[in-house]
C-alpha cells in the first residue's frame, strides 16, 4: 500500500504551478487568453475555480452581487476549445453533454457570440458579463481580470488569432 503523503504533495505542487501559470507571463510554446470584464466594472479578483464554476453556472451572482454572464466563442472556434479544455477540463463534445444534463434542471449554458469582436462589444456594454479573447483583442472598454495559459497550441485556423509578435 503506497503512503497518501507522495500523492497529496504532487497535487498540491500541482496545484501550485497551476495558480502560478495564471499570473506569470506565457513561457516559450504557451499561449495566453485574457478574461475580461467591462472597464466599468468594480475591481474583482477571480481565480480558475471561480471562474470554472462561473462557466458552468454554479455561480450565477458575482461578488458585487450583481448577476454573472459568461459568454463563449461558438463551437468549433479553436479559442472556445482551448479553453474549456484549460479551465474546465472538458473539450466541446463533453460540455455539450453536461449542458444537456443541465437543461432538464432549468440551467442554459452561457451566450454565443459569432466572434472575439462581439464578445469585446458585449463584455463591454453588459454589466456583469465576462468572456475570453485573445490578449491582443483587449481595449480600453474592457480589462482583463486573468490571464490563463494554454500550455499546447491552439489548433487549427483561427482568423481573429494575434499577429506572431503581438502588442498588449
Amino acid at each position: 500500500m503506497t503512503h497518501p503523503r507522495p500523492r497529496l504533495l504532487a497535487a498540491l505542487i500541482l496545484q501550485g504551478t497551476l495558480l502560478l501559470t495564471d499570473s506569470m507571463p506565457a513561457l516559450a510554446g504557451e499561449t495566453q487568453v485574457a478574461v475580461i470584464v467591462s472597464s466599468r466594472a468594480p475591481r474583482v479578483a477571480f481565480d480558475r475555480a471561480m471562474l470554472r464554476a462561473i462557466y458552468l453556472k454554479k455561480i450565477f451572482i458575482g461578488q458585487n452581487g450583481r448577476r454573472l454572464i459568461p459568454v463563449n466563442l461558438p463551437p468549433g472556434n479553436p479559442l472556445r476549445d482551448a479553453f474549456s479544455h484549460a479551465l474546465i477540463d472538458m473539450r466541446d463534445a463533453q460540455l455539450q453533454e453536461y449542458w444537456n444534463r443541465q437543461y432538464f434542471q432549468g440551467i442554459s449554458p452561457p451566450y454565443v457570440l459569432g466572434s472575439q469582436k462581439a464578445v469585446v462589444r458585449f463584455v463591454a456594454g453588459t454589466p456583469g458579463a465576462i468572456g475570453y479573447v485573445w490578449p491582443c483583442h483587449v481595449d480600453s472598454s474592457v480589462h482583463a481580470v486573468l490571464m490563463i495559459s494554454l500550455p499546447t497550441p491552439v489548433a487549427g485556423p483561427d482568423p481573429e488569432a494575434c499577429p506572431a509578435n503581438p502588442q498588449p
